[in-house]
């Protein structure tokens, strides 16, 4: 289950982090399917934090662009599925 917070921005936390807005469809699909499976992440909306919001931009070409996902390692995908989110993580394991 997600675990929102605003009380960071900041790229890699060692865990799954996803950056949303209330308002996405695509963010609520991806949480919910992720769920699903157990998968656990923090989530950060980007609305409610500006550094959170420039994180996204920073990583999506100046666009603040949702869902972001950061991985365990650092690496950062955009809009990404939940089959592609667990094959990353599979990896990472």
């Amino acid at each position: 289950m997600a675990t929102p917070t605003t009380d960071r921005a900041e790229g890699p936390t060692g865990q799954l982090t996803m950056y949303t807005t209330t308002w996405c469809g695509f963010c609520r699909r991806l949480k919910s399917q992720l769920a699903r499976d157990g998968i656990e992440m923090v989530e950060i909306d980007i609305e409610r934090d500006p550094k959170a919001a420039e994180f996204v931009m920073s990583v999506n070409g100046g666009n603040q662009t949702v869902p972001t996902i950061v991985y365990p390692d650092g690496s950062a995908a955009t809009n990404p599925s939940a089959k592609a989110v667990k094959a990353k993580l599979a990896s990472l394991a």
